[in-house]
């Protein structure tokens, strides 16, 4: 074999680390989306109070939506990395690496799921990704609601925007994976 040639080792474990390169800028970029959405909020309730309006805060569900669909899009994309290491690219190359069938390549990708209060910490996570993402644009449609400004086509906008929220808040449950 000729200096030059990859194995397949060398080519799964360039494939793993630019899949966990992947995953890393998606974490990064997943994680900030929560303190861009809090960022949009408090400013847009500043400026509603500030200004009076409480029509200013059909701003909320749109941007809310976008950004929470985007943070869960991400999510999923993160956890499919982690699958695609733990059942793919793990098995390949521990069968690269032992023929006896002994070892197991990135134990990690598998050891940090077996965590007791795992379960747990989803089930947090997941109220804290529906708070952010939706309950917030709900009470902002609920203090518009109640204030009783806004003519027929911004009530139809907001009742528009309330099924929206509730649909990402859908999508945010059937996302969560069980532990």
């Amino acid at each position: 074999m000729a200096e030059q040639d990859v194995s397949v080792g060398q080519l799964l474990l360039a494939e793993y680390q630019s899949v966990k390169d992947e995953q890393k800028a998606r974490i990064g970029f997943r994680d900030n989306l929560l303190y861009v959405t809090l960022a949009v909020v408090a400013a847009v309730i500043a400026a509603a109070a500030q200004a009076k309006q409480s029509s200013m805060l059909l701003a909320l569900p749109p941007v809310c939506v976008v950004l929470g669909w985007t943070y869960l899009v991400n999510d999923e994309k993160i956890s499919a990395i982690g699958r695609y290491v733990r059942d793919e690219l793990g098995p390949r190359l521990s069968q690269l690496a032992d023929t006896s069938g002994g070892f197991a390549a990135f134990g990690w990708e598998t050891a940090h799921r077996s965590d007791a209060r795992r379960g747990t910490r989803k089930a947090i996570q997941c109220v804290v990704d529906l708070t952010a993402f939706c309950a917030v644009p709900l009470a902002a449609l609920v203090v518009f609601w109640a204030s009783g400004e806004g003519g027929g086509l911004l009530v139809g906008l907001s009742v528009l925007e309330a099924l929206t929220v509730v649909g990402l808040a859908v999508q945010v449950v059937l996302y969560t994976r069980p532990a």
